[in-house]
């Protein structure tokens, strides 16, 4: 009985969280004893998940899939799942598989516990650790079904390198129009850029920018960190960015390693969206701004004369750590 983990991938290459859900599932099968198997669509390097103690990759391949539709690969999945015979389905955190797990769950009448941050503390009955109340809390939940659905947060376990001998087999799943009932019309995708999904870093501006005009530092910054530019809701509602850029409970969460939020003043919905990140930096010049309670590192200053400097310094100690 291997662990059946879903690998997300874009125009043939795996995402990030694809080699953390590996990983996980990796550690899964070897607590029971068994073997870790990956779903994915239309993926073109399969053999690299097996870096991550992947043993065998079914791959579909259909050109009908080569955009995410949730209920089209939920209904593949499940088929992927009973050919296989597994008992324990590993998904990511991700915005899209969130829309596909409660289907997945539903097809093959599974338990599904979403924001695992860590390794099964049992697997008899099987119990995870997650996260709870907006990310201030945390939960030890039993999953008590015959299939079990865990959905492992981002950036929670890691990428952890198991090499292992691996097989690629393509399958054909059978899918109906009835499963296209939901059509992505369009697709609006960042280009050239860290995506706040899968960076490490992310910067982020709010109103205290007081306008799109003053942007450009906030893509300076991140230009130099290697990290994604984000906003919060007020900034995207007028207009300043697009509102893929939004970040917060209800916009994109944010699990990063480090969030540096400028000019942001930190209402409890933003808060809420990104209260996974590891490490946490405000720049604010109102030393009263809710942000400061949540953080880790606060510079209480005026961002236009901050963040220049900060630039300026991180490009310094890169030249000098080439």
């Amino acid at each position: 009985m291997s662990v059946l983990v879903y690998t997300e991938s874009e125009n043939g290459k795996f995402k990030k969280n694809a080699f953390e859900v590996a990983s996980y599932a990796a550690e899964v099968a070897k607590q029971i004893g068994s073997t870790a198997t990956a779903v994915s669509f239309n993926a073109n390097n399969n053999e690299s998940l097996g870096v991550y103690g992947i043993s065998k990759v079914i791959n579909i391949s259909d050109d009908k899939l080569k955009t995410f539709n949730a209920k089209a690969y939920a209904n593949s999945i499940k088929q992927v799942a009973e050919k296989e015979g597994v008992k324990i389905i590993i998904l990511s955190s991700s915005t899209d598989t969130k829309f596909l797990a409660p289907l997945l769950s539903g097809y093959l009448k599974a338990g599904y516990i979403p924001n695992v941050v860590a390794a099964p503390k049992s697997t008899s009955p099987l119990t995870v650790k997650r996260t709870t109340f907006s990310n201030k809390g945390f939960a030890l939940s039993e999953i008590n079904t015959e299939i079990k659905i865990i959905g492992v947060s981002n950036n929670a376990f890691g990428i952890i390198e198991n090499k292992v001998d691996i097989t690629v087999e393509d399958f054909n799943a059978t899918i109906s129009d009835d499963d296209f009932n939901v059509k992505s019309v369009e697709v609006d995708k960042v280009v050239g850029k860290a995506t706040i999904a899968d960076a490490d870093i992310v910067v982020s501006g709010g109103r205290g920018l007081k306008g799109p005009e003053n942007w450009g530092m906030i893509e300076d910054l991140a230009d130099v960190l290697g990290a994604a530019t984000a906003c919060s809701k007020p900034v995207s509602d007028l207009g300043w960015r697009p509102h893929g850029e939004h970040v917060g409970q209800t916009g994109k969460p944010v699990a990063s390693n480090l969030y540096i939020a400028i000019g942001i003043s930190g209402a409890i919905q933003h808060l809420a969206g990104v209260s996974s990140s590891k490490v946490k930096v405000v720049i604010n010049i109102d030393p009263e701004a809710p942000f400061f309670k949540a953080a880790d590192y606060g510079i209480v200053g005026d961002a236009f004369e901050v963040v220049p400097q900060l630039i300026e310094k991180l490009k310094d100690f890169k030249a000098q750590n080439a």
